[in-house]
């Protein structure tokens, strides 16, 4: 590591400050940083000080998603050769699946670090780590035969709008890869639908029965998984929503790490689960009346709530807020699953909402701790005369 270091700093000179290529110092830090650990550190002001940085945060996160993915990966082999009806094995099944998976994962990566490249380079300032995670949750939440340019061009507009425009990482209200998936949903509909064939090269087999769950109840038909294949993740979907099981080893992490909030995730468990048993309750339709406990382990749902709605940076911050944030998210996504019929799923929609909300249910939070403390300020003050 020595000799990577020495021969680091030696490609590094022409790179700084005062020497021909100064303005493109971020280009060759970002990928120092990758390597090493920052050796910049914090000056003045009020800052915790401990070993913890946005790229150790961030890797984190990346070994969260690991488990979901490799069972994502296996599932859309599995899923794909299942339907042709030969027999195969799992190296078969995940071969399939890297080899339509890892295109995306590379058209995402390269696509939206070129353009926080850029714009590093522009402003002057250090490439972040951000997209990190974002690169990756992008083409996990797409279905498996979304062209590589849909991708491209959902994976730019997230970067360009729903981050640089407003100021870069950690200045976003919208998370990045959410932003990604609701461009290609209204730009591409007839790819993003849950009523539409999620198998991959679905096209080149005849008689494929491969809608997502959802998509099925909503056209009224019967589903035929039962409740283990709903959590083990053996049914279609985006490429690494489908297994809860496999989401909750990821929760495990970021919670045990401290990374994601668990009062995040249990609001929103808690809201989804009280707004499925009310339509259960009701049961006018076939999504009203599919069991609210397996409303949690379907679609998106798990996969938003752990990984989408405890984004640091869009999602509410003090500790009620993020119960308040949470329940709304699931209260929401089942709402907009039961009674939108364009598109049975609601947990993107609903994260985004409550994205813009997340400010504001801090503020009134924070507001009613001031009133509280002024009252007992009051009452001390009462006493005391």
């Amino acid at each position: 590591m020595n000799a990577l270091r020495k021969k680091l700093d030696q490609l590094k000179k022409p790179f700084n400050k005062g020497e021909k290529w100064e303005k493109y110092a971020p280009a060759i830090n970002a990928f120092d940083t990758f390597l090493f650990v920052p050796n910049h550190t914090t000056k003045k002001g009020a800052h915790i000080r401990d070993a913890v940085d946005l790229k150790r945060t961030m890797i984190t996160v990346v070994i969260a998603l690991l488990p979901a993915l490799i069972y994502g990966i296996y599932n859309t082999g599995y899923q794909h050769f299942s339907q042709l009806g030969e027999a195969f094995t799992f190296m078969d099944a995940f071969t399939h699946g890297l080899w339509k998976i890892l295109p995306m994962i590379a058209v995402s990566y390269i696509v939206g670090l070129g353009i926080e490249f850029i714009f590093a380079i522009y402003r002057g300032h250090e490439v972040n780590e951000g997209f990190l995670v974002t690169g990756l949750l992008v083409p996990m939440i797409m279905p498996i035969d979304i062209p590589l340019w849909m991708v491209g061009v959902s994976v730019a507009f997230a970067v360009l709008i729903g981050k640089e425009a407003f100021g870069g990482t950690g200045m976003n209200i919208l998370n990045p890869a959410l932003t990604a998936r609701v461009f290609a949903f209204f730009a591409y509909p007839t790819f993003m639908s849950g009523n539409k064939v999620w198998v991959s090269d679905a096209s080149k087999i005849d008689a494929i029965s491969g809608e997502t769950i959802l998509g099925t109840l909503a056209a009224g038909k019967d589903v035929h998984y039962s409740m283990w294949n709903m959590f083990e993740g053996a049914i279609p979907g985006s490429i690494a929503e489908t297994s809860t099981l496999w989401i909750l080893v990821g929760a495990a992490i970021l919670v045990l790490t401290g990374v994601g909030s668990w009062r995040i995730m249990a609001g929103g468990v808690i809201g989804g689960a009280f707004m499925g048993f009310l339509f259960n309750l009701w049961g006018a339709n076939d999504l009203m009346s599919f069991p609210w406990y397996q409303q949690l382990i379907v679609g998106g749902f798990a996969f938003g709530i752990v990984f989408m709605a405890t984004d640091p940076v869009s999602a509410a911050q003090t500790q009620k807020g993020k119960w308040i944030y949470g329940i709304l998210i699931g209260i929401f996504c089942i709402m907009i699953r039961v009674f939108n019929p364009a598109y049975p799923e609601g947990v993107m929609l609903a994260i985004l909402l409550m994205n813009v909300f997340a400010p504001t249910i801090d503020h009134y939070v924070i507001q009613a701790n001031i009133k509280r403390r002024k009252k007992r300020l009051s009452a001390v003050k009462v006493k005391s005369a």
